[in-house]
């Protein structure tokens, strides 16, 4: 399928690269246009209406969550370019959004677009975009995050989970109603990617310690779901930080 797209970048180089690249590696995007800032990227989006935009996350005058929140009411995917920020990387994890970093790798570039084309091809009832601001204006722990299943994708507030759980290529995240979901994402995913109140207690876990009922010095701890979770000697002083 052929895939309208803009570019939005305040660096002329870094445009003529993108679309060089687009060019060369990926025939099935179309680029209807580039703009350098937000004032030029807003009636951009607007007058193209495109399915996908290239977004460079910080600009002067404004960043890509401003262009986002300008451009709402249009439905469209984004994949973000973006310099190394550890804020910037999370929020754009948790909300499974489509990001390659600078410089840019053409075989990021490739697997970003192909991962575009299946979502719109599937008609992925997902806006990662909606995802992505909502989070911004809430605390870590109020947050959305979404869990690539194999049968798709769910979307669960970070308040809901108990604990994580490593299973061989998967995590098993379980949840305060009694469920459990099986994601598609190694446990140090989300060691990289949640923040307080979880901590990591063992190779295999990572809990909540907003659910701790009690800790034994014989190194265990116990949950609200009444799980006792073994804490390994390597990771017990980051987890008596918590209540100290």
């Amino acid at each position: 399928m052929k895939i309208k797209a803009v570019i939005v970048d305040d660096e002329l180089i870094a445009r003529e690269v993108l679309r060089s690249y687009l060019t060369k590696y990926c025939p099935q995007v179309e680029i209807l246009g580039e703009a350098e800032n937000i004032k030029e990227a807003v009636p951009l989006i607007a007058e193209k209406q495109p399915q996908l935009v290239f977004l460079d996350v910080e600009m002067p005058f404004g960043n890509a969550f401003d262009v986002l929140e300008a451009t709402r009411e249009f439905s469209y995917e984004t994949i973000f370019i973006t310099a190394f920020s550890q804020y910037s990387l999370q929020a754009l994890n948790k909300s499974a959004s489509y990001y390659i970093l600078k410089p840019i790798d053409i075989q990021e570039l490739i697997l970003a677009v192909n991962k575009v084309v299946e979502s719109l091809e599937k008609k992925e009832e997902l806006n990662r975009n909606k995802i992505l601001l909502e989070n911004l204006k809430l605390k870590p722990e109020k947050q959305q995050l979404i869990l690539p299943t194999l049968q798709g994708f769910d979307v669960v507030k970070t308040e809901d989970i108990v604990r994580l759980q490593a299973d061989g290529n998967f995590t098993q995240v379980y949840l305060t109603d009694g469920s459990k979901k099986m994601v598609c994402r190694f446990l140090k995913h989300f060691d990289d990617l949640l923040e307080s109140p979880f901590v990591r207690v063992h190779r295999s876990h990572i809990i909540n310690t907003g659910f701790v009922k009690s800790y034994h010095k014989s190194g265990t701890v116990m949950l609200s779901d009444d799980t006792e979770i073994e804490v390994s000697g390597s990771f017990k002083d980051n987890f008596l930080k918590v209540f100290s």
